[in-house]
């Protein structure tokens, strides 16, 4: 069996793979069960998005032979205005964070449910942070407070709370990383 190999998105083929992966992990494609067990993606990207997204700071994906397995998206500051789900909670970190402070948002993590519980989670972060520390203080990320099981993982790899809020219906947590 060929190992897992962590690297940035480079190729079209590798993005199409993240957003098939994304797509399979929504709420409305898994059962509540499955949401409470395992977890869940909240936004659905297009590939334009996405793309432009790679462009700006390319995305950490985990392989296996040629497959994307995991991914977290990198998401620069200046893509705040992009996502309608994601705006407010630019405006929650705009008013928490110092301006002289650098982030980086990690936009979204996700792991094929046959790789589930392997270190992958831990694995995409600590390469994150392996190519992100010279250029950013944090990696910041908002989390659905109902997904316990994402809310779990990113506590476990030393993520903190920076703010708590209700938007859109849903209960929040930003969360923070220092990289430094």
């Amino acid at each position: 069996m060929s190992a897992i190999i962590y690297k940035r998105a480079e190729t079209a083929e590798e993005l199409n793979q993240i957003l098939n992966l994304q797509r399979i992990n929504l709420p409305t494609e898994i059962s509540n069960e499955e949401k409470q067990s395992e977890g869940f993606v909240t936004v659905h990207h297009d590939y334009d998005i996405l793309k432009a997204m790679n462009d700006k700071c390319p995305h950490i994906i985990a392989k296996h032979s040629d497959k994307v397995i995991g991914y977290t998206l990198c998401m620069d500051r200046s893509f705040k205005n992009d996502i309608e789900v994601l705006k407010s909670m630019f405006g929650q970190i705009e008013k928490k964070i110092e301006k002289t402070i650098s982030y980086i948002i990690m936009g979204q993590v996700c792991i094929d449910k046959a790789y589930r519980k392997q270190g992958i989670f831990r694995g995409l972060y600590q390469q994150m942070k392996l190519v992100l520390k010279s250029q950013f203080d944090l990696i910041i990320t908002q989390v659905d407070k109902s997904n316990i099981r994402s809310l779990n993982a990113h506590y476990a790899i030393g993520f903190k709370i920076l703010y708590s809020y209700r938007s859109n219906e849903h209960d929040w947590e930003i969360l923070f990383w220092r990289l430094n």
